[in-house]
């Protein structure tokens, strides 16, 4: 299987912090975060991309939310992190198909153990992550919207 590898730059994030509720209902965590950076509208040459990236924090033991921030968006007083980018192997999988999310992320891990040329780049701070890729009306007119997922890793 292929995967293709791509880059991403440093960015400052607003970050949700970790949640070991996991909880994205409108009183939780995860929830007020999204209420937040759902409302921040970036310039059209910043919103190509999700600006969103939603991962396990396995120190901090919860799920933890960062959305890329630029000067002048408003941080709505969620704390600020540094993100040091780096490469990334991609995939996407039908959100909440958890088992074809794990089937996908076991054979891109089997992947990059087994390059000649990359190997995993899992560490503080720097964890496969993930973002929603289809756009809302889309996901009106489909009922139901892809994940991306990014899985670290570094050239040997």
């Amino acid at each position: 299987m292929n995967f293709p590898i791509i880059s991403l730059p440093p960015f400052t994030a607003v970050t949700s912090g970790p949640d070991p509720e996991m909880d994205f209902s409108p009183e939780g965590v995860l929830g007020r975060f999204n209420a937040h950076f759902s409302t921040i509208k970036p310039s059209p040459r910043d919103s190509f991309r999700p600006r969103d990236f939603l991962f396990f924090n396995g120190e901090a033991g919860g799920l933890e939310w960062w959305y890329a921030w630029e000067e002048g968006m408003p941080d709505g007083g969620f704390e600020k992190v540094s993100f040091d980018g780096g490469l990334y192997l991609t995939y996407t999988y039908r959100d909440h198909d958890e088992e074809e999310n794990q089937r996908l992320y076991e054979a891109a891990v089997e992947f990059a153990k087994s390059s000649e040329i990359f190997d995993l780049d899992e560490r503080r701070g720097h964890y496969s992550m993930g973002h929603i890729i289809t756009p809302p009306k889309v996901i009106e007119a489909q009922g139901f919207a892809l994940m991306e997922c990014f899985v670290p890793v570094k050239i040997k």
